[in-house]
């Protein structure tokens, strides 16, 4: 299993960069590599709502089930992938330590496919992972900072 951890502060209040976040229509745009992020309940937004996702990876794409495990408004967004490919990623925002400024923590974890795919992979998983958390930092910033 991988991990990547990164934390930001971003020059906007907690509760518009938690709504940017939380809103599914944003995901695409945000966070690297996702082709596809696709409600498949009526519920969008809080714990139990339930996602049809596609990440490009190099030449392959993976596909999973993410539901949303834990939700608290404008504080954290947990998604667990429920099939496909596995992988968690926890958004947690808080008030920063200047006014109208909010820190934003990721954690991004997966877990690779077993034989060949999981071997070829590997060394790209890493680097994509890194590159797809710092990505979705700055894409969240330069969307909500005014």
């Amino acid at each position: 299993m991988g991990e990547v951890k990164h934390e930001a502060v971003i020059k906007a209040p907690r509760e518009q960069v938690f709504a940017y976040i939380n809103d599914y229509h944003n995901v695409p745009d945000y966070f690297f590599g996702v082709s596809r992020f696709q409600p498949l309940t009526d519920q969008t937004s809080g714990a139990g709502a339930t996602f049809e996702t596609a990440l490009k990876v190099g030449p392959k794409e993976l596909k999973s089930t993410l539901k949303c495990t834990d939700w608290v408004e404008n504080e954290l967004i947990e998604l667990v992938s429920t099939s496909g490919f596995g992988a968690s990623t926890t958004w947690r925002t808080a008030d920063g330590a200047e006014a109208g400024t909010t820190t934003l923590a990721v954690v991004f974890t997966y877990t690779l496919p077993g034989g060949l795919a999981g071997k070829l992979l590997s060394p790209l998983m890493g680097p994509f992972a890194e590159q797809a958390v710092k990505h979705s930092e700055n894409k969240i910033r330069d969307a909500v900072e005014g």
